[in-house]
Formats: structure tokens, C-alpha cells, sequence
């Protein structure tokens, strides 16, 4: 006798301030991942724009807006620009190690550094330890860090300069949260690398995405995610590529909007990152 299906309960969270539109509030739709079959539910969720931050899947359920837009790049058909291959080239000494998730002193430190110099103002800056800790470990699906060091000397390893904990879902890398070191005046463009090295690295494995988390149109801390192509995106009708002209103009306008430095919205960091596990309360 076949046991019965347990469809999961979804609850909504509260509505709080947009971290990343001024004058505009959000809300989620959440579910708990749990039990032996947590790997299979994260996955069916992230093919309809699901993201995960420790044992909670997400997504935007805002009343009045819909900027917040799934996207993921195609790896085994993704053509570098050529910026982006002077970025591998330039890069192509760092040696990544994909590591159980399990937090260390060296990572926490290395996101220390990172949040004060680009997101100071964010919901992660009051981060100590311990929450960096629940980040890493609390995962219920398959994960793992990646590190980025420079060459060490002599066996022993180089400085860690990069790091991403990383979901490895049936169809793609989810790129749950990247950092790296932000003050490099001799390596430029070390996010860059870690998502052409997760390109890399799915498109190696057969995996034929890699989900991007939420590009918001208007928001400058999310341009960069339109300058991977091909580049899809999740609306009423499914994933569909953006057109060619589309990811054009939106490549021209970010390079036009460089962002001026001006510290973020409260909470405003990345996808999935912002507020901890405490914003998830079953409102519903």
C-alpha cells in the first residue's frame, strides 16, 4: 500500500519594507523544508521561482508588484563576453574547493569585510557567528561552499578571497549567497568570477541552469544579473529567454547607472539573504 502524499502548507509572511524599491512594501510565500523527501520539494520549487534560506523555501507575494523576476542562465549555452573572459583570465590562478557546509572563522571574517564595504546598511550586518553558523549548516537539501583562494606557498593554502554556498538542485546550481573580498586593487571582479565559475561548473556536471535568484528591474543591486546570456526568466506563461534586443538595452542602461555608493535600503542585500530565518512566522 502506498503511503499518502503530504502536499506541503504554505503561509505568508507579514508585509515589511521593500529592501530593494523605495516607498514599496514586501511579502512572502513560504513552506518548510523538511523529511527525507526536502531535496525533491526545493528542487519542484525552484523550477517556479522558489529560493531557499535555511530550512524555509520562498517566494515574493507582494500585492501591488511583480518586479522581483526569477532568472537563471543557460550553462551549456552561455558565450562569455569579452569582459567576462578577460575576467577568467585574469582570475584563472584562484583555486576552488568545494567544502561540506560547515562554517568557519576564515568565512565569517572574509563576510565581515564584504557586508561593511557593500551592504553596510543591510539586514545582514548585525550578523554575528552563530547566524552565520544557521546560514551554512541549517540546510535540509544538498549544499555545499565553495571557497576561491589565491596560490598558496609552499602546500599550505592561499588567502581565501571568495566564497558561495551553493545548492546543487536536479536541474542547476542555485547560487544561494556569494561574497568576497571587497577591497581588491590587484584582482577586480571577483563576483563576476564565482557566477562564470558556477556557469562553468554546471554546465560541466550536465546541469543545464543556474538560478540567479531575483533580478528586480529598478533596483541597481540587481542589474548585474542581466549580463549572463542566454538569460531566462519566470512569468505567468513559464520560463521564457529574454530576447536578445531586451538584455541589450538592460546591459547599456545598468552600464550607464553605475551605482553611486550610496548605502542600501534597510535589508537591502541580496536575495534570500536579507532579515534571517525569524522574518518566516506563520502569518497565515
Amino acid at each position: 500500500m502506498t503511503a499518502p502524499v503530504r502536499f506541503p502548507r504554505f503561509f505568508v509572511t507579514s508585509p515589511a519594507p521593500c529592501p530593494y524599491l523605495p516607498g514599496r512594501s514586501e511579502r512572502k510565500v513560504f513552506t518548510e523544508l523538511k523529511g527525507p523527501h526536502a531535496g525533491e520539494l526545493n528542487d519542484a520549487l525552484g523550477r517556479i521561482g522558489f529560493r531557499r534560506s535555511q530550512t524555509v523555501a520562498y517566494r515574493p507575494s507582494c500585492a501591488d508588484c511583480t518586479a522581483c523576476v526569477s532568472v537563471r542562465v543557460v550553462a551549456d549555452e552561455f558565450g562569455p563576453s569579452s569582459t567576462q573572459r578577460r575576467n577568467l583570465k585574469r582570475n584563472s590562478d584562484l583555486v576552488a574547493t568545494l567544502c561540506r557546509p560547515w562554517s568557519t572563522a576564515e568565512q565569517f571574517e572574509l563576510l565581515q569585510r564584504y557586508l561593511g564595504a557593500r551592504h553596510p546598511g543591510g539586514g545582514m550586518a548585525t550578523m554575528d557567528e552563530v547566524d552565520f553558523a544557521d546560514m551554512v549548516e541549517h540546510t535540509p537539501v544538498d549544499s555545499y561552499v565553495i571557497e576561491y583562494r589565491e596560490p598558496g606557498i609552499d602546500g599550505a593554502p592561499g588567502r581565501l578571497v571568495g566564497a558561495c554556498l551553493t545548492d546543487k538542485q536536479g536541474d542547476g546550481l542555485s547560487m544561494i549567497y556569494s561574497f568576497y573580498e571587497p577591497d581588491q586593487t590587484n584582482r577586480t571582479g571577483l563576483g563576476t568570477y564565482i557566477i562564470l565559475d558556477h556557469i562553468r561548473r554546471a554546465s560541466e556536471l550536465g546541469l543545464p541552469y543556474v538560478y540567479l535568484g531575483y533580478w528586480v528591474d529598478g533596483s541597481a543591486r540587481m542589474q548585474y544579473k542581466v549580463r549572463y546570456r542566454p538569460l531566462e526568466k519566470l512569468g505567468r506563461d513559464g520560463w521564457v529567454r529574454f530576447a536578445e534586443h531586451e538584455q541589450e538595452g538592460l546591459i547599456a542602461a545598468a552600464a550607464a547607472k553605475r551605482f553611486d555608493g550610496q548605502p542600501p535600503l534597510d535589508g537591502a542585500t541580496k536575495d534570500g539573504a536579507h532579515g534571517g530565518q525569524g522574518q518566516y512566522r506563520l502569518e497565515l
